[in-house]
């Protein structure tokens, strides 16, 4: 674990890329307009990863003036996956951030706090060059997966369905980028992967094979969340769960034009973003906090804990409490 948390640190050098050019210190201030009566605003540093889930509600918030409305000023960061962010919070460079399912299990272990659940996502598949057909046919092949994300956990996943270990193949961690264009090449005969990164290696193998999904797996969820450090401002943490709150609602109740607001951030094609978003399952806010208050949300999390146990990710399954707070969610939506 200690390898991974160096590797993370050395990548987040390289591939962490601001949408900003005004760099900003945690929860600090600036005043807009004149005089004694200027409005203060905090600024606020947030990771997201280029894709529907990452980038919608962030995407929806500024053009809806959510964030004006809350006294935020943020700055975006884009990375290539979750568990740089959480590195990140560590080191004080970020406030809140974007992770998929597969990097839960850092927050578990204590090294981040979940302030909202934003989607069920379904979009990680293993894929495998063509005449691979099955997840056991992978026994003794080179398989890359970016290393505690969502990719090696639905690797995993299906390994354990199909009564293999991590150890019955040859898993290589690389970086997503690193994936897709090994996978290309074909140093590698398979993938723990994700769309729309998929897509992309779709265009150039078209003939791969997708042979596991986590739609496979239908006893469990999937959860996608925002994340901040351990020690975040309640004051501000507060705020910024409500810009997420009626972002979310806003998208919820305007599906396409969310594809189109996301598609605007990142610079992509909406088609591609809308074949992207067909792998999230959203809900509202109202549906969120009812399932936060009744179980639901401790129950997706909880899945999540007992399987990061069963691949050495966690030495226990700690409660949701201890990292989600559900309560702070629930509470800022009734304000």
């Amino acid at each position: 674990m200690r390898t991974l948390r160096r590797a993370l640190f050395a990548a987040s050098a390289v591939t962490v890329l601001s949408l900003s050019v005004t760099a900003c210190s945690s929860g600090s201030t600036a005043s807009t307009g004149s005089g004694d009566g200027a409005a203060k605003t905090a600024k606020v540093r947030f990771g997201y990863i280029s894709d529907f889930n990452g980038a919608s509600l962030l995407a929806i918030a500024d053009k809806q003036g959510l964030w004006k409305k809350q006294g935020l000023d943020p700055e975006l960061k884009v990375f290539t996956n979750g568990p740089l962010q959480i590195q990140a919070l560590g080191a004080g460079d970020l406030d809140f951030g974007y992770i998929g399912p597969g990097a839960l299990w850092l927050p578990a272990s204590g090294k981040a706090k979940v302030v909202a659940i934003n989607t069920l996502a379904y979009a990680d598949r293993v894929i495998a060059q063509p005449g691979i057909t099955s997840v056991r046919d992978l026994k003794g092949k080179k398989v890359g997966v970016p290393a505690g994300t969502s990719g090696e956990m639905v690797l995993n996943l299906a390994l354990q369905q199909a009564g293999l270990s991590p150890k019955d193949v040859q898993k290589v961690p690389m970086d997503p980028s690193t994936v897709v264009s090994a996978f290309v090449s074909g140093q590698i005969d398979a993938a723990g992967i994700w769309y729309p990164l998929i897509d992309t290696i779709k265009a150039k193998k078209p003939g791969l094979s997708e042979i596991a999904s986590t739609r496979d797996f239908t006893g469990r969820a999937f959860p996608t969340a925002f994340v901040s450090g351990t020690k975040t401002d309640a004051g501000l943490s507060g705020k910024v769960v409500k810009v997420l709150q009626e972002a979310n609602d806003w998208r919820a109740a305007h599906p396409d034009e969310a594809v189109a607001e996301a598609a605007a951030l990142l610079k992509l094609d909406p088609a591609k973003v809308k074949a992207d978003a067909a792998n999230v399952q959203t809900m509202t806010t109202a549906d969120l906090v009812a399932k936060t208050k009744d179980g639901t949300v401790d129950g997706w999390l909880k899945g999540l804990g007992d399987f990061f146990v069963s691949t050495g990710q966690l030495k226990n399954s700690p409660a949701p409490a201890d990292y989600y707070a559900g309560d702070a969610y629930a509470k800022a939506y009734g304000k």
